[in-house]
């Protein structure tokens, strides 16, 4: 049996196969509940794919702490509640695989959605460390990082409440640029691809990398630090001349 989940399910397209059962990642109530319902209706759970997400748009100085706080409670305290109520499950079954949806910002942190991207890095060092805690219970933990995506997550997630005008410029230019790359990004059928190619390998690895661009992250291994970082400032339009950066100041 395979379960989808949604904080309005009403609202969620059918698909065929699929169950949908109501969850908000935020709420350990919801979490307890949505977990117990798989359980009663299936026995057990084999397969955990945690992809709840949102983004924040802005630079990191305009985000206050609240903002921020709220994105790490859906897009790295929504896995965690998660995999705490699916794991005694795990254990007592001696196997199970859990799926991580990261991001390539995860690797390399992408300017003016700065908190997006350190909400993955934080994935990434937690999946790290659970994939070696349970591996000796037959439980196997992958991150999937997608790279340009065409989704809707940039268009629907959250704007930081107040702007600074000395980034205006560079947040417009940036987060066009990341906008533009979305809409040129991969089909996500991709990734549902990859996922289902990580749940049927007998022995899958800790990373997979998929979609546009993804593969951009092994430069960040080759090219001196220097030249890596000239290239992402490059690539968001972040190369002003310094006479020109004073003037925006």
């Amino acid at each position: 049996m395979v379960f989808g989940t949604s904080r309005n399910p009403a609202n969620a397209e059918p698909i065929s196969g699929v169950t949908f059962l109501p969850l908000d990642v935020r709420s350990d109530a919801s979490v307890a509940a949505c977990v117990n319902a798989v359980v009663a209706r299936a026995g057990r759970i084999d397969v955990l794919v945690n992809n709840a997400g949102e983004t924040l748009r802005g630079a990191i100085e305009e985000a206050t702490v609240e903002e921020a706080q709220a994105l790490f409670d859906t897009n790295f305290f929504g896995v965690v509640r998660m995999t705490r109520v699916v794991l005694p499950h795990m254990r007592r079954q001696h196997g199970g695989r859990i799926v991580n949806i990261s991001s390539i910002a995860g690797v390399i942190a992408t300017p003016f959605i700065g908190f997006y991207a350190a909400t993955k890095w934080a994935l990434e060092g937690y999946s790290e460390a659970l994939r070696h805690e349970v591996w000796p219970f037959g439980i196997r933990v992958t991150l999937v990082e997608p790279g340009w995506i065409r989704t809707d997550i940039g268009t629907h997630g959250r704007g930081v409440a107040e702007q600074i005008p000395a980034y205006e410029a560079w947040r417009r230019r940036g987060l066009s640029v990341e906008g533009e790359s979305v809409a040129r990004g991969s089909d996500p059928a991709v990734v549902a691809a990859r996922v289902l190619r990580v749940i049927e390998s007998p022995k899958p690895r800790l990373r997979y990398r998929v979609g546009a661009s993804s593969g951009t992250a092994r430069l960040r291994h080759i090219l001196p630090q220097s030249w890596f970082e000239r290239a992402v400032r490059r690539y968001f339009g972040l190369t002003a001349r310094a006479e020109e950066r004073r003037g925006r100041s």
